[in-house]
């Protein structure tokens, strides 16, 4: 197993297990996970009964690109984000999903994709 050396990035993986055990994605309600790095923020849906990514968005998506720049800060570039995963789940028919934040705690650009999906039309 891979040694954490950050004692911060151990807690967060703590609570992601601790959040995997209670949640998962069904084919008709998916699982919206997040993750989040330095400089990107990534969203994705999950089927954890076929154990398949449905689709998966980005701030690096070639589509967005254009309303990132514009964006100005990364928060914005979340919000931005969060739309596009609603947009994508609508496109496939899917309105519910199950929100995962991956051990991240729900502020900052965690939320602000939790509210563009909302604003895009998915519910959880």
């Amino acid at each position: 197993m891979k040694k954490i050396k950050n004692p911060n990035e151990a807690a967060r993986l703590r609570r992601k297990r601790h959040i995997r055990q209670k949640i998962a994605g069904t084919p008709e309600r998916p699982r919206l996970v997040v993750f989040r790095s330095a400089r990107h923020i990534y969203a994705q849906l999950i089927d954890d009964v076929n154990q398949k990514t449905l689709t998966g968005v980005s701030s690096l998506t070639k589509d967005l690109q254009a309303e990132i720049k514009k964006a100005g800060n990364k928060i914005d570039a979340a919000r931005i984000v969060g739309k596009g995963i609603a947009k994508k789940a609508k496109a496939m028919k899917l309105e519910e999903v199950v929100f995962d934040r991956n051990g991240y705690i729900y502020h900052g650009r965690i939320k602000a994709v939790a509210d563009g999906a909302r604003e895009g039309g998915l519910k959880f």
